[in-house]
C-alpha cells in the first residue's frame, strides 16, 4: 500500500501537480518516524526531568540539584568523562597504528579480520567474555580467569580486577577499546588507501623519512576519517551501558550516566532518571554538532 501511494505521488507530480506535493509525500514517513521515535520522546523526557518521581508535580531543578549534589552521582559523571577521554583516543591510535603497519603486508586481510571480529560481537557478549578473563577465585581454589591464572602461575595472589576501585573502571574501559579498535582500523585503513600515491612519492623524493611522510601527508589526508572515528567512538563511550550493566551492575564505583539512568528508572524514580537522560543528551549534542560541521567543511573543500 505504501509503495502504491508513492507510485501515485510520483505519477501525479509528473503530470504537473508540482514538486512540493511530491516532496511532502516522500518526506512524510521519515518525518513521522522521527517524530515518534526521537522528537516526541526527547520533549517528553525533558519535561519529565522537571517533575517528581510520579510525574504529577513540577519540582523545577530539584532532580538536577540531587544529581550534582550527591558525591556518588558526581563520581558517575566523572566515570563517564573518563570513558570518553580514554576510549576514543586509545581505540583510534591503536586502529590507526594497526592500519598503517598491516597495510599492503602479506596476509593483510587475515590480520584485519582478527582485529575486526570483536566489532561483530555484541557488547553483552564481549562483557561475558571479559568477565571470564577477569574472574577471581579464592587463593585455595583453581583459577578459571585467564589473568588470575597467569598471576597465580607466576606466584602471585588472585586479584579481583573488577572490584578494586578506581582501577576497575579502567578494566571495563579495556573491553570497549577491544570492541571499537576494529571499527577504527577498518575506516582508517580505507582512508589511508585513498591518500594519493603521487603525494607520498613526491614527499619521498624531497628526502622525507617514513614518519615525516606519515605526519605531513597521510594524517592530513585522512583527517576527515579521523574526526568521524573519534566522534563516533566518543558517542558510543558516552552512552555505554551494556558493559557496565553486565560486568558490575554499576557496583564498586563503576557506574556511568546511562547505567544510572536505567537504575533510577527501575527504582521508579522517573524524574531523576529523566534528569540523567537530559545530562547525557547535553553531553552528546556538542560532539554531534562538531561532527556535522566538519563534514560540511569537507564538502565545501571538495
Amino acid at each position: 500500500m505504501l509503495g502504491g501511494l508513492f507510485f501515485l505521488l510520483d505519477y501525479r507530480s509528473r503530470k504537473g501537480a508540482g514538486y512540493l506535493f511530491q516532496l511532502v509525500g516522500f518526506l512524510a514517513p521519515a518525518v513521522l518516524l522521527l517524530s515518534i521515535g526521537l522528537i516526541v520522546p526527547t520533549i517528553s523526557t525533558t519535561v519529565q526531568a522537571f517533575m517528581n518521581a510520579r510525574g504529577d508535580r513540577f519540582v523545577g531543578f530539584e532532580n538536577f540539584i540531587w544529581v550534582f549534589g550527591q558525591p556518588e552521582n558526581v563520581r558517575i559523571i566523572i566515570n563517564t568523562i573518563i570513558w570518553v577521554l580514554i576510549v576514543p583516543t586509545v581505540s583510534t591510535i591503536a586502529g590507526l597504528a594497526y592500519a598503517v603497519f598491516i597495510d599492503k603486508s602479506r596476509g593483510e586481510k587475515y590480520f584485519k579480520t582478527l582485529v575486526f571480529l570483536p566489532v561483530a560481537i555484541s557488547f553483552v557478549g564481549a562483557s561475558i567474555i571479559w568477565r571470564f578473563v577477569y574472574t577471581a577465585r579464592p587463593a585455595d581454589q583453581e583459577q578459571i580467569g585467564l589473568l588470575n591464572g597467569i598471576v597465580v602461575a607466576l606466584g602471585g595472589q588472585p586479584i579481583d580486577f573488577i572490584a578494586e576501585s578506581p582501577w576497575n573502571t579502567l578494566f571495563l574501559i579495556i573491553v570497549l577499546i577491544w570492541a571499537q579498535t576494529g571499527f577504527a582500523m577498518v575506516v582508517l585503513s580505507a582512508a589511508i588507501k585513498g591518500v594519493p600515491v603521487e603525494q607520498l612519492e613526491a614527499a619521498e623524493l624531497d628526502g622525507t623519512n617514513a614518519w615525516q611522510r606519515f605526519v605531513n601527508v597521510t594524517v592530513p589526508g585522512i583527517r576527515s576519517a579521523l574526526i568521524v572515528v573519534l566522534t563516533t567512538i566518543s558517542i558510543v563511550s558516552l552512552k555505554v551501558f551494556d558493559i557496565v550493566r553486565t560486568m558490575t551492575g554499576g557496583a564498586n564505583e563503576t557506574s556511568v550516566v546511562a547505567n544510572e539512568m536505567y537504575t533510577q528508572f527501575k527504582n521508579f524514580e522517573l524524574g531523576r532518571s529523566a534528569a540523567f537522560a537530559v545530562i547525557l543528551f547535553v553531553l552528546v549534542v556538542p560532539i554531534v554538532v562538531y561532527n556535522a560541521r566538519q563534514i560540511k567543511k569537507q564538502r565545501e573543500i571538495r
